[in-house]
């Protein structure tokens, strides 16, 4: 899907089917927060069949969201190696949503928001270090997160967003030109408008104000910048569910 100003909007419902499935979730978050790998050290990491893993990634590679890492394929001895393709995606507004395409939409959502705390619990947790602190590396402290609430308009709120992917894209910058202890942050960005009528003054509550000064050393987290949810600013990555993941694959 080739990139253009705001975002490339994944319309094709199979696109769609493709990233909320389940098993593929767990390949895209491995991605993100392992780097490249190939189809068996995907499964042997994840638990699945080799056979199967390698179909997933064929499916995402044919929607644009993985891809060969042909420069690591070059130095290696063995194995075709995979890569997340960063890129700005988003997806369909609500009003512009078939019944088909929400349905899937909400199983991608309840998929993503619980794999996201997972992940952030569990990075955190590593980080940590043992209870009392010992063994914690100096990104223990680097977990900024804030809560605030601020009164928009429909305008402001989608220019809101859009700054947001602008920063994000700001501190962007090739692998080669990425320092040596530079990690993988992953950033998720979650707004939503209070019901009419119930105003909330302006303020912003810091969770944790801490300043983490890091590089995405993949030049992007997950999919990318891929915005979904119930509005415009929402950010999106996993589960694993048998018995559910029928329901939109492809």
């Amino acid at each position: 899907m080739p990139e253009k100003p705001g975002g490339t909007e994944i319309t094709e419902l199979a696109a769609l089917k493709a990233l909320a499935q389940p098993r593929r979730q767990q390949i895209l978050e491995h991605l993100n927060v392992h780097g490249p790998a190939t189809s068996t050290g995907l499964a042997h990491a994840l638990g699945l069949n080799t056979g199967a893993t390698s179909y997933h990634l064929r499916e995402l590679a044919r929607y644009g969201f993985v891809a060969d890492d042909v420069h690591r394929e070059q130095g290696a001895r063995r194995g075709r190696w995979w890569r997340v393709l960063p890129g700005d995606r988003r997806f369909p507004p609500p009003s512009r949503r078939t019944p088909g395409t929400q349905l899937v939409m909400d199983e991608l959502n309840r998929h993503a928001y619980a794999a996201d705390l997972a992940l952030f619990e569990r990075l955190q947790h590593a980080s940590a270090g043992t209870a009392d602190g010992r063994d914690a590396d100096e990104w223990a402290d680097a977990y900024p997160y804030s809560r605030g609430s601020l009164r928009l308009t429909h305008a402001e709120l989608g220019a809101f967003f859009e700054e947001y992917i602008s920063l994000m894209n700001r501190y962007k910058r090739p692998d080669a030109e990425t320092p040596a202890d530079a990690r993988t942050v992953h950033t998720r960005l979650l707004a939503f408008p209070s019901p009419p009528g119930n105003a909330t003054p302006g303020n912003v509550t810091p969770g944790n104000a801490t300043s983490a000064k890091a590089t995405p050393g993949d030049g992007g987290s997950g999919e990318g910048n891929t915005a979904g949810g119930d509005t415009a600013a929402n950010h999106d990555n996993t589960a694993d569910d048998d018995n559910r993941e029928e329901t939109v694959a492809s």
